[in-house]
Parts: structure tokens; sequence; C-alpha cells
């Protein structure tokens, strides 16, 4: 019996555990034991999700949150490290680019408890990024890479992994997996009542919210796109409500509170275009064939700026609109599987029980 620690904290986590997990369940020769670190605590970020998806309740939660990354990423490495002692793991599982994710392979790795990476090889190529610090060291000492696509393969080889003792493998995308297997059941947020197509809007990565003029920049745009172009409908990440509080901005578009994932899906679907600054959002609009403007100056899925899905246009609200005026309602297709068609779920898991 292989007995897996699956460390997630994080609403991009829950989604793709929640998939993985599901395989596992199923798989004999396979144990899962799930710890959930806190980092993503409030209702509407973490509880939904568990309810929705149908994930177990965590064997372990650590209620670690807030705070500076380095004393939040300590606190789990600390707590982390005390149950990878206790439940003896043969491996330790953990997903993206969270400071749980690091926190759980650094963990894991101190203790020469093998890791196993899903997500591996993305690169923004941006190190301003607190998440792409996290992606590169995890890949460092994990010794399965799941990648999701060909450019993370080629992202790891060209990084020199094809000489260590990591066993790089594309296996394809786990967000598919989730989208196809919860399409049947979106539903529409409570009380949101809108005729017709709309935009929908994200945003909530630190390198727009913790920017005060990137963040003025962003809602200047959003505010000209909903009362010029189309309605946008935005549901509110907690961090990007506390930084438009704490700037004295005006944010008058169709804001909402934070959405779980079957709600997310019926607004995806529902929607004329995606505007984003989230990787997961990014996919999600191109697996529901929608349109994208990422609000980045980079991106890890280079794939969907190569095939046109895609459109970066970083902080500047010209760029923006002029963005949103040419794909509103364009939809986009998927010919190649470049995320491997909803099969990444039954790969890991297989390469898990050898």
């Amino acid at each position: 019996m292989k007995n897996i620690l699956t460390i997630i904290g994080a609403r991009p986590q829950f989604i793709k555990a929640s998939v993985v997990s599901r395989v596992i369940q199923k798989t004999d020769g396979i144990n899962e034991v799930l710890l959930h670190t806190g980092q993503h605590f409030d209702a509407n970020m973490s509880d939904v999700f568990f309810n929705q998806l149908g994930i177990p309740c965590p064997d372990i939660q650590l209620n670690i949150h807030g705070g500076n990354h380095g004393s939040m990423t300590g606190q789990m490495l600390i707590e982390i490290e005390k149950n990878i002692l206790e439940c003896k793991p043969d491996r330790v599982l953990v997903y993206g680019d969270t400071n749980s994710t690091l926190a759980g392979a650094l963990a894991a790795a101190k203790l020469h408890v093998p890791v196993a990476h899903v997500e591996a090889g993305l690169r923004s190529f941006n190190m301003a990024m607190p998440e792409e610090i996290n992606r590169i060291l995890t890949d460092q000492i994990s010794d399965l890479l799941f990648c999701p696509t060909s450019a993370a393969v080629e992202n790891l080889k060209n990084e020199g992994f094809v000489n260590g003792s990591g066993k790089i493998l594309q296996v394809g995308d786990v967000m598919q997996d989730a989208a196809q297997l919860f399409a049947s059941q979106a539903e529409a947020p409570i009380g949101l009542n809108i005729e017709g197509e709309y935009i929908l809007a994200t945003v909530h990565r630190a390198e727009n919210t913790d920017n005060p003029a990137r963040l003025t920049n962003i809602v200047n745009a959003l505010n000209n796109i909903h009362s010029s172009i189309a309605p946008v409908v935005l549901p509110m990440h907690p961090r990007t409500r506390d930084a438009i509080h704490r700037l004295g901005l005006h944010l008058n578009v169709r804001c909402i509170e934070p959405v779980g994932y079957f709600e997310m899906i019926w607004l995806l679907m529902q929607a004329g275009l995606v505007l984003t600054d989230s990787g997961g959002v990014q996919k999600e609009a191109f697996f529901f064939s929608k349109a994208c403007i990422t609000l980045r100056d980079q991106t890890e899925w280079v794939e969907l700026i190569d095939n046109g899905a895609n459109v970066l246009v970083g902080c500047d609200p010209f760029a923006i609109e002029r963005a949103v005026l040419q794909n509103y309602g364009r939809k986009v297709e998927d010919p190649d599987q470049l995320y491997g068609g909803g099969e990444a779920s039954k790969e890991i898991v297989a390469q898990l029980t050898l």
C-alpha cells in the first residue's frame, strides 16, 4: 500500500486535488491523507469548494493564514514537518505554486520523503512573482515532475533537469479534467440577475493588488469598459477588496462575493470574454472556448498566447480596452488538445502507484 500525503491550501489546489483524489479513491494499493494548510481560510474561498467538489474533509487542518510570505511559509514548514514525521508517508504530493506548495515540498525533502509536483515546469520568467520562486524551488526538490504541457517539459529540459534524478512526465492538465467533470453541475450565483453576455473579470495577484499604480489603472479600465462596452461582473477577492478600500478607489462594476467552482463555471460559460490575472482562470476560459485578456506582463501558459486564445495586456488601461473591443464575443478552439483532453488525473495516479 502506497501512502500519499497531499498538501493543499488555496482555491485552485482544491479543484486540482478533487479530480486526482477521486481517482485515488477508486485505485487499489494507494491511500491518501489530506492536509489543508489553511492558506485560504475564508468560507467562500475554502469551505464551499470542499462541499461542492466532494473532497473529503481534510484529515489535518493547520489553520495557518495571514502574514508575510516568509512568516506564513515558515509556520507551514514547521507544522507540515511534524505531520510528515507522524504520518510517515511514502510520498508527498503538492500542487501548483503557492506558499503551501513550497512549504510541503521543502518539509518533505528535508526529511528525505519523495515529492511529486503537479504543474511542474511552468515559468513566467518573472522573479518578482512569489509564485515563480515557489514553482522553481519546488521543481528542484521534486522527483516526480508532472508537467501539464510540452512547454513545461521544455522549460525543465532547458534548466538541466534531464541530467538530474527527477522524472519528467507530460501528463496533461488536471484543471481540464475538472472542467469536463463538473461542467454539468454549473449553477448561477445566488442573486445575480444579469441579462445577455457580460465580461467576467477576476483580479487578485499580488503584483496587481499590492502595486497602487497598477491597481488604479486596472480599476479605471474596468470602470470604462463597464460603462461603455459591456457589463463587467467581478467576484471580489478579499485581497482586492482590501486594497481598493485602502487606496480609496471607486470600482463601478457589478461586484459579487467570491463564488464556488460550480458558480465560476457558470459565469465562464455565460461570459462573452474573460479579463483576469489568474493563471487558473486563463485556462478555464480556454476550456470553455472563451477568449481571455490577461492583466499581467507575463504568463506561464505561453501556449495560449501562441495559439491566439489569450492576450497579454499588463495594466495599461488603453491596451486593456483595445483588447476587449477586439476580442469581446470571440470563441476560441482547441484542435491540438493542448492540455491532454481530460486524462491527466489517471496518468498521475498511475505513476503514484508504481
